[in-house]
């Protein structure tokens, strides 16, 4: 049974990451005022590296060469590290704190549910030490306690931001591995990251953005929550709106 009073789900095209990020600050205000967990699925309009709220990024990146590769970056409002957006499945849960007691467990149920309903036998990491701070190294280079991983590498990478009784999970899911460029856009590239697990190679075969949306949806119902679909109005286009220009913000970006 997923512990929720009800949940939502939204779907939306392709955006860029002051737009994704935005929207995703705007649902987690309507889910602590409304009482209802969200759960959004996207992708990203362009290659994108985001960063976590915390990481330090400023003087780290070789902008020229990111520009060069038709990267964009972009910084999260949640923790963890750096991330890239191209190849992969974003989720995002908004959710008031008290509809999800052991959010990250609860949400990792989720998760697992639908990597089965794809075919992917998939498992929490186990502790081995603690979570290494968030520096400038990629958010897949290792799995940590808590995470999922598949065939013993790290499938998904999630971070959460809590606030005034509310809370925001990112997660990416990998269709295909290209984590490497979040690496060789350092100043310092660093030595490539161990691969993580993908869901072509575990599937022989990449599943669209949209079977992973009804997978997760099929989760949520068979775990027995009230799923209804969430539709953009004008309130939330307009809170989102108002929220894109932190996340456009140079000052936002590279503020560490």
């Amino acid at each position: 049974m997923i512990a929720a009073p009800c949940w939502s789900i939204l779907r939306t095209p392709p955006l860029a990451g002051a737009v994704n990020m935005a929207l995703d600050e705007a649902l987690m205000a309507r889910a602590r005022e409304r009482g209802c967990c969200i759960l959004r699925t996207y992708e990203w309009s362009r290659p994108t590296l985001s960063l976590g709220r915390n990481q330090r990024a400023a003087g780290t990146y070789d902008l020229a060469r990111a520009r060069a590769a038709g990267v964009d970056f972009v910084r999260r409002p949640t923790g963890g590290r750096a991330v890239l957006h191209h190849r992969e499945v974003t989720y995002s849960v908004a959710s008031p704190a008290s509809a999800l007691r052991e959010s990250y467990a609860a949400i990792n149920v989720i998760l697992i549910a639908a990597f089965r309903a794809l075919g992917v036998a998939a498992t929490v990491a186990e502790p081995e030490g603690r979570a290494p701070p968030p520096g400038s190294a990629p958010c897949f280079e290792e799995p940590v306690a808590g995470e999922i991983v598949a065939a013993g590498r790290k499938l998904v990478g999630s971070a959460q931001w809590r606030e005034r009784g509310a809370l925001l999970q990112h997660g990416s899911i990998l269709v295909d591995d290209d984590q490497v460029l979040a690496s060789e856009l350092l100043l310092r590239p660093a030595p490539p990251p161990p691969p993580p697990a993908t869901l072509r190679a575990l599937l022989g075969r990449a599943p669209s953005a949209d079977d992973v949306a009804e997978a997760l949806r099929g989760a949520l119902s068979e775990g027995g929550a009230e799923v209804g679909t969430l539709e953009m109005d004008d309130d939330l286009r307009s809170a989102a709106l108002i929220a894109r220009a932190t996340y456009e913000d140079d000052r936002w970006t590279w503020r560490q």
